[in-house]
């Protein structure tokens, strides 16, 4: 196994039926979530090879901002930003346009407590580099949290003294169900609308009514945007004999459902903002000075 799948930053998590594994030196990804030893997180197979491409695996924070911005420049909070394309610190969608903002393995989280069934970390935002891509100093700090039968990630973002700052964060995790074939599995969303989108996948402003799927995948695929409806956000994924349900907890208004034909995963997104959202200021939070945002979902898994 790699250095980034074994490392001395890899951080364990257990109770009841679930047991966890956090790389606080690697973004604080979820490189695991295993259920009575069983594997539930996918595209976790290469965690280097991943971090050399600036690829999604796991169960990723996507940070300053979820999916695709509509080009290399943004305004927001009041303040231009112009990124360089050659930084290290960002990748590209096959048109060219920034995406998931600074990659995972690019940013070293510090933990800040820790004990069997619970890990909690910290974020400075506050280098010159990092600065250069999102110029709004704060602070993140990310609990994991293991009950008997669930994964919380809970999330806050405390801003500086010297700004507001713009909320569009999110996270990505990548779940399948074991031992039974990606055709057969049912996928139950909440209700919501979908985010009309352009040739570039970039949001319109315009949203569209959207009817749930209530049948197995087949070969059905996924790749869009909503705004969710009031009320509790749910979304399952269910196959033989076991139920991985992501709840939103609080912070989340919006997600992204990506499930490619043919492949075996289904990437369930909250967000905190629509994609493109630093540029467009769609359904943008600022967070006052010295103020803060939290967010947190849930990953349920049951039998």
């Amino acid at each position: 196994m790699s250095d980034v799948e074994t490392g001395a930053g890899a951080r364990r998590i257990a109770a009841g039926d679930l047991e966890a594994m956090f790389l606080p030196e690697r973004g604080m990804l979820g490189a695991s979530l295993k259920h009575r030893g069983i594997e539930l997180l996918r595209r976790i197979g290469d965690l280097e090879a991943a971090a050399a491409k600036g690829s999604t695996a796991g169960i990723p924070l996507l940070h300053p901002w979820a999916n695709r911005l509509s080009g290399l420049s943004y305004r927001a909070a009041g303040r231009a930003v112009t990124l360089d394309p050659a930084s290290p610190l960002l990748h590209f969608d096959d048109r060219g346009l920034p995406i998931h903002g600074v990659p995972w393995s690019r940013l070293c989280w510090d933990v800040v407590a820790s004990g069997p069934d619970r890990l909690v970390a910290r974020l400075e935002w506050d280098r010159a580099e990092l600065l250069a891509v999102f110029p709004f100093r704060h602070r993140l700090e990310m609990t994991a949290a293991l009950s008997g039968d669930a994964l919380t990630v809970d999330t806050t973002l405390f801003a500086g003294a010297d700004g507001p700052v713009p909320v569009a964060f999110g996270f990505h995790p990548y779940v399948g169900l074991p031992g039974l074939d990606r055709e057969r599995w049912r996928l139950t969303l909440p209700g919501m609308r979908r985010l009309a989108v352009d040739g570039a996948g970039i949001p319109t402003g315009e949203e569209e009514p959207f009817a749930a799927p209530d049948a197995p995948l087949g070969d059905r695929g996924f790749d869009d945007g909503f705004v969710l409806d009031s009320g509790p956000a749910v979304f399952g994924l269910d196959g033989g004999g076991r139920r991985i349900s992501v709840e939103f907890l609080a912070g989340y208004r919006y997600c992204q459902v990506y499930a490619p034909e043919a492949r075996p995963f289904v990437a369930l997104e909250p967000m905190t903002a629509p994609t493109n959202a630093l540029s467009s200021g769609r359904g943008l939070t600022l967070v006052a000075p010295g103020g803060q945002y939290r967010a947190a979902f849930r990953i349920h898994v049951a039998t």
